[in-house]
């Protein structure tokens, strides 16, 4: 074993490079020294308390007995003697090795060779063992072998590393997210969503936002829970939050939430609804990727559209809410994004797009809101062009349930009069 072969060269001259559809690094790494070796196993494990876990596995037709999540007791195992420096990292022949020979599992695999190093991360913590094993022993292993095991394991912990930092990145934004949802961090803003013709407050959009420093936006918290696999979680949050306000509202003012379609297909999403009366809720579906099937989407809209809960489809004219979307989910309401609002008193693209969709509600039974309305000269455009419902600064901007209902308030006093 003089001689390295090639691959071993490689793997170590380009250690961080992925490999495709062959496998990670690590996993190439275990293949060929197992095989450089002339050994049966070849694998990386991570320590779980007092548990040796594999993580990573090169064991041909021995699938069963060494897979990745297999796990052992460390007492069983070599790893806490070779760390103490009970027995060496390099047993050629376990036989020769007392220790070894009175560990159950040196019999039970059988063990007749035995090479195993620490999988040390930048910290100086072991993370693991790096760890190649026959069934009978090969006095041939010398100390140059046991290098180049630890020059895997060098490689190994490199790659290691930087799933353990984002593991560790993963848990800290889930803990944000998690102390966001039950210390009382999210909070929410009432946008009044306003009738033209006469203008009043019809119904109030629910925004999330989160008390939180440093500030972030609420689309980055969003789109980091949904990294983490936790968006359905947070947005079901922010809507039982929100319909809370709902028996304090007259029952002709409504509420708008937003939900993802990964969101509205969770088995649980029916439940936010419970105690409210889904004909006083908007659902506004929210995309910010393409639907690659829409057919649970709208079967699941379905079932609640018909107990009344109507659907609007969010930022129409921008991003993927297109006229596929559209089409595909026949809402009840469709909002005009800001960037189709913003100087449409002055600009002739806007307003025919902007008229088109007007025609296409009225023709498909749907109704329009302009979203981000923000002058007189907007406002007066839209209206001439047919936009029955708007919101923006110029209307109002997001406030508590407070001030909601002192809006709400004073528009039914100013009615009165």
């Amino acid at each position: 074993m003089s001689v390295e072969p090639r691959e071993l060269v490689e793997i170590i001259r380009h250690g961080t490079r992925r490999t495709g559809a062959a496998g990670s690094t690590l996993k190439r790494a275990l293949q060929a020294i197992r095989t450089h070796l002339g050994l049966e196993v070849a694998y990386a494990s991570r320590f779980e308390g007092d548990r040796m876990v594999l993580r990573d596995v090169d064991a041909p037709g021995l699938e069963q007995m060494a897979h990745p999540g297999a796990s052992f007791s460390l007492d069983d195992v070599y790893c806490r003697h070779i760390l103490a420096g009970r027995l060496p990292e390099l047993i050629p022949d376990t036989a020769a090795e007392p220790l070894a020979m009175s560990l159950p599992i040196t019999a039970a695999l059988p063990i007749g060779t035995h090479v195993s190093v620490p999988i040390r991360l930048q910290d100086g913590s072991v993370y693991g063992m790096f760890c190649c094993l026959g069934f009978a022993a090969n006095p041939t292993l010398n100390q140059r072998d046991l290098q180049m095991v630890k020059a895997f394991a060098d490689l190994a912990a490199h790659e290691i590393e930087e799933a353990v930092q984002e593991e560790r990145r993963a848990r800290e934004r889930e803990q944000r997210i998690l102390a966001a949802i039950e210390q009382g961090l999210l909070t929410i803003a009432y946008q009044p969503i306003w009738g033209l013709s006469p203008r009043r407050p019809v119904g109030f959009e629910c925004l999330a936002r989160f008390a939180t420093t440093p500030a972030r936006p609420p689309n980055v918290w969003f789109a980091e829970a949904a990294e983490i696999g936790r968006g359905a979680a947070l947005e079901m949050a922010a809507i039982r939050l929100a319909l809370e306000a709902l028996p304090r509202l007259p029952e002709d003012i409504y509420l708008a939430v937003n939900a993802s379609p990964e969101t509205v297909l969770a088995p649980e999403f029916g439940a936010v609804f419970e105690g409210h009366s889904l004909s006083r809720i908007m659902l506004e579906v929210t995309e910010h990727a393409a639907i690659a099937c829409y057919d649970g989407l709208t079967a699941r809209l379905e079932q609640m559209r018909a107990a009344g809960l109507r659907i609007a489809v969010d930022d129409a004219g921008a991003g993927y809410a297109g006229l596929h979307h559209i089409l595909q989910l026949r809402p009840d309401l469709i909002k005009l994004d800001m960037s189709l609002t913003r100087d449409v008193d002055s600009d002739p693209a806007r307003q025919a797009l902007a008229a088109a969709l007007v025609a296409f509600a009225r023709d498909t039974g749907s109704s329009i809101v302009a979203e981000g309305v923000e002058t007189e000269a907007e406002l007066a455009a839209l209206q001439a062009l047919g936009v029955e419902r708007a919101q923006g600064y110029l209307l109002g901007r997001p406030m508590p349930v407070a001030a909601a209902l002192d809006l709400l308030g004073r528009e039914g006093r100013a009615s009165a009069a």
